[in-house]
């Protein structure tokens, strides 16, 4: 079992999917990836969550990245459930969901865990990125939906830190101001972005660049 940590390499995999087998990096090659598991199919929870990512996909194509379900159901049972997705979120399934029966990549990716209930997944996320490193580790209980309006605004947020040297503060959305990070003096900053607000020494705000 892997105990992964952020900055670590997503492991990689070949397993069976709805849209076919697939080799995990090449699948992947070139995005950022929304990995997720859920309990199992044929659940009303997990039929809500899958819906909702279905729907969000365009989203995410938006920001490069590629949403992927995995739980330990066989294919013919996820193939099956694929139209109750499309009638409940109101958008046919449209990412593909891997068939996990052997536990393996639920355990490469440790998302089994035993005190939780039973031998199913729990509802994990893993965010990577496009050189495969892990962005982003949740875990939620099998009873509570996630809120994958949020998993596109970590995205979002992933990206804009990725590309200036700022962080972003709580509840942040794009358009929002940033923070500016620590090691950039003031004069600096100012040079950089527009209408720096120095809050503390250490907590300067500047407008998104």
């Amino acid at each position: 079992m892997a105990h992964l940590r952020l900055g670590d390499e997503a492991p990689n995999f070949t397993a069976v999917t709805t849209e076919g087998e697939i080799d995990f990096h090449d699948w992947k090659k070139g995005s950022w990836a929304v990995f997720f598991s859920h309990p199992a199919d044929f659940t009303p929870v997990c039929t809500t969550e899958l819906g909702r990512t279905a729907a969000l996909n365009s989203e995410f194509a938006k920001r490069g990245a590629k949403p992927i379900a995995i739980s330990i159901d066989p294919i013919e049972d996820h193939k099956g459930w694929a139209p109750d997705i499309g009638e409940v979120g109101g958008t046919e399934l449209n990412f593909p969901i891997i068939a996990d029966p052997d536990h393996t990549v639920a355990e490469l990716y440790d998302m089994i865990h035993p005190g939780a209930g039973d031998t199913s997944t729990v509802r994990s996320v893993f965010i990577i990125d496009t050189d495969n490193k892990i962005r982003l580790i949740l875990t939620y209980p099998k009873s509570v939906g996630r809120n994958f309006d949020e998993i596109v605004r970590v995205v979002d947020a992933l990206q804009a830190t990725d590309a200036n040297p700022i962080a972003t503060p709580a509840d942040w959305r794009p358009g929002d101001r940033v923070i500016v990070s620590p090691a950039m003096s003031t004069e600096d900053a100012k040079a950089k972005f527009s209408n720096v607000e120095e809050v503390k020494p250490y907590l300067r705000f500047a407008d998104a660049p």
